[in-house]
């Protein structure tokens, strides 16, 4: 890439951030899209600009991305990324045409998440809660993300960025700041709450140190927790149950609403829970629930 196009990217990103809000996620993933863009083309013409990103380079780019094996989403993604991209490269004069007017839009496939049977995650709350009774902090820890994130659904992002004074211990919610700065409330059950309160109690204040602030969740050097750690955690406890899928965070996320549906939870209340913009997102957690009943039936019935 050259100089004047990682300039170029850098201003994206900046734009990206303070102008249309988008999350720190989002913005990395929209950085590294357009940085394999800006590498495939200067690859063939090192002193590449901007001029020369038409639209069969796109095309050609994209393709190859397909041919390496990349999901059929993050196609989607990253043609999403160029078009936000080129769209605003257009509009700031630095494009003189948008050549992504005309670029399709792969639809990525909408498949069923694996999710956790009711017993496995019973399981799986047990064996962090095993883990646990040795008062060790960092176990404690493991065990409270473990349970909050399949007691209320919420993202890892949320996760990892709750603050100790966005926990109502004696209402037992949380407050959670969602995508697009959205805040909701979030009940959490018992066994959540014990497990929040044995790691204020025991296990963060082993941990915290001056970089801590007012984070709930601490890695091992005192700092607030980041995503990659928490996803070490869940598939770690996921390996201790025997015949469960192998889930991150979002599995259990899925898990926690496939679980309300099934005891009849109401589909609106289970998209406030979750924090979805649409209920068309949320009622992709019927399929699984349907999927699952057709399983049962074909396992069960004698006439299936």
């Amino acid at each position: 890439m050259t100089p004047q196009l990682a300039a170029i990217l850098d201003e994206f990103a900046e734009h990206l951030a303070l102008e249309r809000g988008r999350s720190v996620h989002t913005q990395r993933a929209y950085r590294g899209d357009l940085t394999l863009l800006f590498d495939h083309l200067t690859a063939s013409r090192p002193d590449a600009t901007l001029a020369d990103l038409s639209l069969p380079v796109l095309r050609s780019w994209l393709g190859a991305q397909a041919r390496q094996g990349a999901a059929r989403s993050t196609v989607a993604r990253r043609t999403s990324a160029v078009k936000i991209f080129t769209a605003w490269a257009t509009r700031r004069g630095l494009m003189e045409t948008d050549p992504a007017i005309r670029l399709q839009q792969p639809k990525s496939r909408r498949t069923l998440p694996a999710v956790l049977r009711q017993d496995q995650a019973v399981a799986a709350m047990e064996a962090a809660h095993s883990g646990a009774e040795q008062d060790d902090p960092m176990a404690l820890r493991d065990r409270l993300i473990v349970e909050m994130l399949y007691a209320t659904g919420i993202r890892v992002s949320e996760l990892c960025g709750l603050d100790v004074d966005d926990i109502d211990r004696s209402r037992k919610v949380l407050r959670v700041l969602g995508k697009g700065d959205k805040e909701r409330t979030v009940p959490f059950g018992g066994p959540a709450g014990d497990a929040l309160t044995a790691w204020l109690d025991r296990g963060r204040p082993h941990l915290a140190a001056s970089a801590s602030g007012a984070a709930l969740l601490l890695g091992a050097r005192g700092r607030r927790i980041d995503p990659r750690q928490v996803r070490t955690v869940v598939h770690q406890t996921m390996s201790a149950v025997p015949g469960a899928p192998d889930i991150g965070p979002h599995g259990l996320r899925h898990s926690a609403a496939t679980h309300l549906l099934e005891g009849g939870a109401d589909l609106r209340v289970v998209q406030e829970l979750l924090g979805h913009s649409t209920l068309a997102t949320t009622q992709l957690y019927t399929h699984v629930t349907v999927a699952r009943l057709r399983a049962v039936h074909d396992q069960a019935h004698p006439r299936a």
